[in-house]
């Protein structure tokens, strides 16, 4: 490793992993590039001097401040890794370089159809956030990691959602995240790509599926509104029994009681009124009456 940094330089930008990228063609710059490359590149520096200061236009380069040159020379790797950013010199005819973007991009996994673990099927879509750290890697070790990346994403997607149930699915989006997140910052560090996040984007479910749900919840929120009726009823017919036995204790209560339903009833607007009389009175006068019959 601390030879490939001596050859290579250091190519690692801003990457959070203990470890590096793991170069698959170190050989291109440890080998001797043979005596036909050493002509060529006498050739060409010879052209250099002879049609300086014209020969300037396509030795200086410029790469962007978010960008780095990886550059090639007769197909191998140049020795002191990525250029830039800023200006870099290059040798026509035996020189080639190709550019890579260190920014952080986005892309959809497309629609995943996926088994869970207690057989339902679902359709799942995540959102990836990576970035190259290592442009020496991303050109020398994948052909497109953009496109590896991509797939890569949606199986990882379908592997770690097929050891999880509906309700851990639907519940647990964070831990997910991170575990297609670990996993795939993992496989995508030979390639000198880091994974900074990943979200789920979408869950969907078969519209059956859906219909019964709903109408689980529905049950169910009906079901803790008759238990919430019930426990009223059970706690009014509590206050009503208490206030029977009050009433039932004390005589002069029960007369309140008629006269404030007396008042009730003549607050409202009615043609007829119908004053009922309690028993007892009427009680009282009837034992009057047979008292003086007596007599």
């Amino acid at each position: 490793m601390d030879q490939k940094q001596n050859n290579y330089g250091d190519d690692n930008i801003n990457c959070d992993r203990s470890t590096r990228g793991v170069d698959i063609f170190p050989s291109s710059s440890t080998d001797s590039p043979g005596l036909c490359a050493f002509i060529l590149t006498i050739i060409s520096y010879l052209l250099i001097v002879a049609t300086f200061p014209f020969s300037l236009c396509l030795c200086i380069k410029v790469v962007q401040e978010y960008e780095r040159a990886v550059i090639f020379r007769l197909g191998r790797l140049l020795k002191g890794g990525a250029k830039g950013p800023g200006i870099f010199f290059i040798v026509p005819c035996i020189d080639s370089y190709r550019k890579v973007d260190l920014r952080t991009v986005s892309f959809d996994v497309p629609p995943q159809e996926i088994l869970s673990l207690d057989s339902v099927p679902v359709s799942v879509e995540a959102v990836i956030y990576l970035r190259v750290c290592n442009p020496t890697n991303a050109e020398t070790n994948v052909d497109d990691y953009s496109h590896s990346t991509r797939l890569l994403a949606a199986t990882t997607l379908r592997n770690v959602l097929g050891t999880r149930n509906l309700a851990e699915i639907l519940s647990e989006r964070e831990s997910i995240s991170s575990t297609m997140q670990s996993s795939l910052d993992e496989a995508t560090d030979p390639w000198g790509v880091k994974v900074e996040r990943v979200e789920i984007k979408d869950v969907r479910l078969p519209v059956q599926l859906q219909r019964a749900m709903a109408a689980e919840a529905e049950a169910a929120r009906e079901a803790r509104a008759k238990v919430i009726a019930a426990e009223g009823e059970q706690r009014a017919s509590r206050a009503l029994k208490e206030a029977a036995e009050v009433i039932n204790e004390s005589p002069a209560a029960l007369q309140l009681r008629y006269m404030q339903t007396l008042n009730a009833i003549s607050a409202e607007k009615n043609s007829t009124i119908i004053f009922p009389l309690p028993i007892d009175l009427l009680s009282q006068y009837m034992n009057k009456g047979n008292n003086g019959k007596s007599k």
